[in-house]
């Protein structure tokens, strides 16, 4: 096992005992292979919610076994953990116990700590565990967590790209929200939960050739060939990512009237 994983591991029995009730590696780890830039995905599920306390020394502690740019010993953790009851019996929106990831780094060090929070994310992240995910710790993910609907992973895949509505929403993260449209576009339209780079080579067949050059660069940087100077180019970025939501809606429509 990969020794930053199994750090992680040892801290999360530190902190967590007995309420500890499964750890599942998913996302890149396991689907698509580890890019320069990904992250490590963890899933945590938990019995009962988190003390303050509990919250506050967990999050702290990771930010030791977590790394921003990636080193050669470490790489970017993103960790999210739930109450297995929040989720089970499924319902939408579900609560997020806690999450944790290297864009909270500055938050964090600063004594900040999100609370527990109703999160749409949570429909994808579960979908994406139940079909790929390797358990650290306790069953299975498809046996732990019951199917998403159709209707509410339709539902969470607008609201996520609802999200981007101006330069703001996406500052810093440009790279990060183009692969992101471009998995949604896939998603709706195929049911398949794809590898950025895998969803932004299937779209650069269908876009528009205006559109291509920026989703090229993305999917390039994303795999470690390209310098990401998507903030350089807002006309264009802005003009993709207004493209790409209207061709999601239309595709959330579509699947409605069915």
């Amino acid at each position: 096992m990969n020794l930053q994983i199994s750090n992680a591991l040892t801290l999360l029995h530190h902190h967590l005992g007995d309420n500890l009730l499964a750890v599942h590696l998913f996302g890149s780890a396991v689907s698509g292979g580890l890019k320069p830039a990904s992250d490590i995905d963890l899933l945590v599920t938990v019995r009962t919610p988190l003390s303050d306390s509990t919250r506050k020394a967990l999050m702290t502690d990771l930010l030791r076994l977590s790394a921003w740019p990636a080193t050669a010993h470490l790489r970017p953790l993103e960790v999210t953990l739930l109450v297995h009851d929040a989720v089970r019996p499924w319902r939408y929106r579900p609560m997020r116990e806690l999450q944790f990831g290297e864009w909270l780094r500055d938050e964090l060090q600063a004594g900040r700590f999100e609370p527990a929070m109703a999160d749409h994310d949570l429909a994808i992240l579960l979908s994406k565990a139940r079909q790929h995910a390797i358990s650290l710790l306790g069953p299975p993910a498809a046996e732990l967590f019951e199917p998403v609907p159709e209707a509410d992973m339709i539902h969470a895949l607008h609201d996520t790209a609802a999200q981007w509505n101006g330069p703001d929403d996406w500052l810093g993260d440009e790279c990060n929200v183009v692969l992101a449209l471009a998995r949604i576009w896939l998603t709706l339209s195929s049911g398949e939960i794809a590898a950025k780079d895998v969803a932004a080579d299937w779209l650069l067949e269908r876009l528009p050739p205006e559109h291509r050059p920026l989703l090229e660069t993305a999917r390039d940087v994303y795999l470690g060939q390209a310098r990401d100077d998507l903030a350089q180019r807002p006309q264009a970025l802005a003009a993709f990512i207004g493209y790409a939501r209207r061709q999601i809606e239309r595709l959330r429509s579509e699947s409605a009237n069915r």
